[in-house]
């Protein structure tokens, strides 16, 4: 799936599977980050990885007072740079995310981030790719 017109934002709003990431980018104040120009990856969270969490989770992050939590678990969902799931396969790997503790990547069987799985591969975006996973990653700190 290759959207080389849309951007990393608009490619999630377009997707229309991602309602909840992109409130919570909103609500984070990162739209603006996500559109520049990068190249970024985004492991990003289906509004049913969402769902998964503990009933009141997301509720309680959109709120206000919670912005800084919120963006850090965002941005831990962010690594600096392309990279695409052939870079990956095979072998294994701890980038840093964004928010600054390292993910722990492993392509060996299909991809795994952390305990998420990578469900669908290499979206396209102008600024960076999107790599689907299936559940939400939450930074230790």
């Amino acid at each position: 799936m290759s959207d080389q017109t849309h951007d990393i934002v608009d490619t999630a709003v377009a997707a229309g599977s991602f309602t909840t990431l992109v409130a919570a980018v909103q609500a984070a104040g990162l739209v603006e980050t996500l559109k520049s120009d990068g190249p970024f990856t985004v492991f990003a969270p289906t509004d049913a990885a969402f769902a998964a969490l503990p009933e009141g989770t997301v509720e309680e992050l959109l709120k206000p007072e919670n912005k800084d939590k919120l963006a850090a678990i965002l941005t831990y969902h962010v690594v600096s740079g392309k990279v695409m799931s052939g870079d990956l396969a095979g072998a294994t790997a701890t980038p840093a995310s964004v928010q600054g503790e390292t993910l722990n990547v492993d392509g060996t069987d299909g991809v795994k981030v952390n305990d998420a799985t990578v469900v669908t591969a290499d979206i396209d975006c102008t600024n960076g790719v999107i790599h689907v996973i299936d559940s939400v990653l939450l930074p230790k700190g």
